[in-house]
C-alpha cells in the first residue's frame, strides 16, 4: 500500500515562503509521476504543480514564478518550494501520485493521496 505524508505547512504572511515536503513509502518512487494540489475553504480541488517520472514539470497559472516543485528519488521525496505567498493561497495542500498512462494533471487521475498539511497566509 502506497503512503503519502505531507509536511511543512504552517502560518505566514504575505510575501513570505513556505517548503513543502511529500515523503512516500510503500511503493517505487520513482516510477511516478506526483503532483501537488490545493483545496481552500469552499472551493473544489485544484492542480498546483506537477514533476513526471522524467522531471518534466508543470505549474498552474497562479503559482508560475512563485512555486518550484523538485523531487528527490533517492529519498521518496516530493518538494513544493512556495516563495511570495498570497492570501489566497490559502488552503489544504495535499501530494499525490498520477495513474499510469495519465497524461494530464486532473484530480481523477491521481491514485494514491496524502492526508494533506495547512498552510495559511495572512495579509
Amino acid at each position: 500500500q502506497v503512503q503519502l505524508v505531507e509536511s511543512g505547512g504552517g502560518l505566514v504572511q504575505a510575501g513570505g515562503s513556505l517548503r513543502l515536503s511529500c515523503a512516500v513509502s510503500g511503493g517505487t518512487f520513482s516510477t511516478y509521476a506526483m503532483g501537488w494540489f490545493r483545496q481552500a475553504p469552499g472551493k473544489e480541488r485544484e492542480f498546483v504543480a506537477g514533476i513526471s517520472r522524467s522531471g518534466s514539470i508543470s505549474y498552474a497559472d497562479s503559482v508560475k514564478g512563485r512555486f518550484t516543485i523538485s523531487r528527490d528519488n533517492a529519498k521518496s521525496t516530493v518538494l513544493l518550494q512556495m516563495n511570495s505567498l498570497k492570501p489566497e493561497d490559502t488552503a489544504v495542500y495535499y501530494c499525490a501520485t498520477r495513474r499510469r498512462g495519465w497524461l494530464s494533471w486532473s484530480v481523477d487521475g491521481m491514485t494514491y493521496w496524502g492526508k494533506g498539511t495547512l498552510v495559511t497566509v495572512s495579509s
